[in-house]
């Protein structure tokens, strides 16, 4: 697929996209608030985009997306994969949108400071955090409980040992341990930023539970400055476990695998999370072999990703467990909590591929993608005949006024207007859509045997197990039910009832099958509301007109039809009005409304 039709594509959601060369190297990460309109600009007129950014665009061979649930999201996503990835056309140590990071300095006696710049081997670096001056309030947390060093000595054991250094203000006032003078030992230091570190890659519970005691001990010593300041470090620290999709409060390291499905077509998405970060985003789509388990399909992208990726997680999260083990490997299918949370967004990533091809087939192989359709549709109610040939019953009335129902048709996947019809409510009498159903299926199929039409593989009822029931009575009385499928499809939870079974079926939402049946029922809605919106208004302006003696049926739609609207009638002379219906009946209706507007 050109890059140029995948941008067409592309959906209106927060995400961050990924441009490669012709090698497949990723040379450009970016995020957006809306992916297709921000990724379009790309490719607007050479002349309006700058030197870099054309060589950039003139370079792309290839692009790939990542869908997230926020615009947030999308910023600590770029920032993640900017930091995996290292694009060639992204400056990240020049950039001041850069989130910030806490990096321990690799040093003998390190320092623990903030940073917008990545330098390889510079240190260990925790976060990024979307929120500076929350990194702020860590790096106080930290000064307050360990006294680290803050100065930009190069210190060395030798030069502590020679007595080089001086003690600074900061050791004075009792926030640093001061080892250039060595009153606090190497190993000693060492111990704080283990404990640091720990802290920062969020083993803070315990010390949440620390504070909380410290805390109540010194309130009920009456020492409550004391107490407030434990207060706040513990506040601080459980605000570091702040929800994220893209930052996870646990900080834990897994995989996550999902699978979206059509038929034999499986569209997968795998995350790979490190320190609680997305460190890497991959779709796939897997076609199956006939009766093919999901279970053998989600085993097989698996063992594809460690081939691409390495060995997987010890904690790897799934939508349901696949058929083989992997070694060292415990699956998880979260029910609930920030794992089911992650799940859903690699759910997210994997129906947003399925609608990219989707759209693509329709876009460029229409004939082709509307086939797959029916051949999807076939399969999930399982149908002898593939659905050429569907038509949709839908009810009309408001409080039993003016019933009416409606009939569309659609041949070979698309609307067949000219085969549309409407059906006025004859036998029934008040809102019984139960029984009003019955009427119009006996009308409707009952004519086109007689006419020798040929019947429909599939009948859509708009409505629940009642409205199935009586269309099928019609059905099996005309003797045609066991020769058409016949579905309902219930609104409220867009459940589809088929005859003889007690448990609806549930199609997926992100289904094709699901959307056909949503669509023609749809159809059929607005077409039956249409009508009876026609039918209501005509009984009012017909009420209207005869209210004026005289007037029966015939000389109101004599009127009607000459001057299309009770207004012109109403602002009509007496002359003009003659010419329709005479001299005597002219003069009634020119009085009435000469007397109304009085």
């Amino acid at each position: 697929m050109d890059v140029r039709e995948k941008v067409s594509l592309l959906p209106h959601t927060p995400g961050v996209y990924r441009f490669l060369n012709s090698e497949g190297t990723v040379i450009y990460v970016g995020k957006a608030k809306d992916l297709h309109r921000r990724v379009s600009q790309y490719f607007r007129p050479p002349e309006s985009l700058d030197r870099k950014t054309r060589l950039m665009v003139s370079k792309i061979a290839d692009m790939m997306f990542s869908v997230v649930e926020t615009e947030q999201d999308a910023l600590l996503l770029e920032n993640n994969l900017i930091k995996k990835l290292q694009p060639r056309y992204n400056i990240l140590l020049k950039d001041s949108k850069t989130y910030p990071w806490i990096c321990v300095k690799n040093e003998q006696y390190p320092r623990v400071m903030l940073t917008r710049r990545l330098t390889k081997g510079g240190g260990k670096y925790f976060g990024p955090y979307s929120s500076a001056g929350y990194a702020h309030s860590m790096l106080e947390l930290i000064a307050a409980l360990y006294p680290l060093r803050n100065c930009k000595l190069a210190l060395t054991e030798e030069g502590v040992a020679h007595g080089k250094f001086k003690v600074c203000l900061n050791a004075h006032l009792g926030r640093c341990c001061a080892p250039c003078v060595g009153r606090m030992s190497k190993d000693g230091y060492d111990a704080m930023i283990a404990s640091v570190e720990t802290l920062l890659g969020g083993g803070a519970r315990g010390l949440i539970r620390e504070n909380r005691e410290k805390m109540a001990a010194a309130a009920s010593q009456l020492e409550f400055e004391q107490a407030q300041v434990y207060k706040e470090r513990a506040e601080l620290l459980e605000k570091h476990y702040s929800k994220s999709p893209i930052v996870s409060r646990t900080m834990f390291d897994t995989d996550v695998f999902s699978m979206v499905s059509e038929g034999q077509e499986h569209f997968c998405n795998f995350i790979r999370i490190r320190s609680g970060c997305v460190v890497q985003s991959f779709n796939m789509e897997l076609e199956a072999r006939i009766e093919e388990p999901q279970e053998a399909v989600l085993a097989a992208f698996m063992a594809e990703m460690i081939s691409k990726f390495g060995a997987l997680s010890k904690e790897v999260i799934v939508p349901f467990e696949p058929n083989q083990e992997f070694e060292g490997v415990q699956m998880v299918v979260p029910q609930k909590g920030d794992k089911m949370e992650l799940l859903r967004l690699s759910q997210k990533n994997a129906a947003a591929l399925k609608v990219e091809k989707y759209r693509h087939e329709e876009k460029v192989n229409p004939e082709e993608y509307k086939e797959k359709v029916l051949q999807n549709l076939q399969r999930d109610l399982g149908m002898k005949q593939l659905p050429r040939h569907i038509e949709c019953f839908d009810n009309s009335n408001i409080q039993g006024t003016n019933p009416v129902a409606s009939c569309v048709v659609f041949r070979d996947g698309r609307p067949s207007k000219k085969d549309y019809r409407h059906f006025k409510i004859k036998t029934v009498v008040g809102a019984n859509d139960y029984a009003s159903m019955k009427e119009v299926v006996n009308r409707r199929y009952s004519r086109l045997m007689a006419e020798g039409q040929e019947l429909p593989q599939l009948i859509v009822i708009d409505g629940g197990k009642g409205q199935l029931h009586f269309a099928l009575e019609a059905l099996y009385e005309l003797g045609i039910a066991d020769q058409v499928c016949t579905v309902g499809l219930a609104k409220r939870l867009e459940e589809v009832i088929r005859p003889g079974d007690p448990y609806p079926l549930f199609l997926d939402k992100n289904s094709s099958s699901l959307k056909v049946l949503m669509q023609i029922r749809d159809e059929a809605h607005r077409f039956g509301i249409t009508f009876h919106r026609s039918l209501r208004s005509k009984s009012q302006i017909g009420s209207q007109l005869a209210e004026i003696q005289g007037v029966g049926d015939a000389t109101a739609s004599r009127l009607l039809s000459h001057f299309k609207s009770v207004k012109r009638i109403r602002e009509a002379s007496l002359q003009d009005l003659e010419t329709v219906v005479g001299k005597s009946m002219a003069a009634k209706v020119y009085n009435y409304f000469k007397d109304e507007a009085r």
